[in-house]
């Protein structure tokens, strides 16, 4: 497989990645914030399902592809670049392993409270906070990886 096709899939893998979490971040915040319990349900199904189709698969093909591309440009991972990017894709991931794990919670929670016609319990609002600010740091490194996809081979003030 040539470098160029192996960055161009590195690339969409990383759109595919960026806005799946940012989508699904967007539409279980505004779900949670409706407060209405059969709404947060099936959303929460959704993110997990999203997680599972979209974002699983490129969580594992960006390390593979980037470290793929590494390799044939023959740069040490002992780059800058290179090393903070794993840095701060490694931070993000150990932001979002327990994301999941909480999503898996909140769909269960919710769904049993909307099968049963009750308000949410207290637990799940906690666990949305921790989802929340454990995306937030998630956020901000993914959004620094990208920036270092474009500009790693730039000098400064360029």
């Amino acid at each position: 497989m040539s470098y160029t096709l192996i960055k161009t899939l590195h690339i969409l893998s990383m759109v595919l990645l960026f806005g799946t979490g940012l989508g699904s971040a967007f539409y279980k915040w505004m779900a949670d914030r409706s407060g209405v319990v059969a709404h947060i349900a099936v959303t929460n199904r959704h993110v997990v399902l999203a997680d599972w189709l979209f974002t699983t698969p490129t969580v594992i093909f960006q390390p593979l592809s980037g470290l793929w591309m590494v390799h044939l440009l023959g740069l040490p991972l002992a780059t800058p670049w290179v090393m903070a990017s794993l840095a701060l894709y490694a931070l993000a991931g150990a932001c979002w392993l327990p994301v999941v794990w909480l999503q898996l919670r909140m769909r269960q929670i919710a769904v049993a409270a909307d099968t049963q016609a009750r308000p949410l319990p207290a637990l799940y609002w906690r666990m949305a906070r921790w989802w929340f600010w454990l995306g937030v740091p998630a956020f901000i490194a993914m959004v620094l990886v990208v920036a270092l996809m474009v500009f790693k081979h730039l000098p400064l003030g360029a």
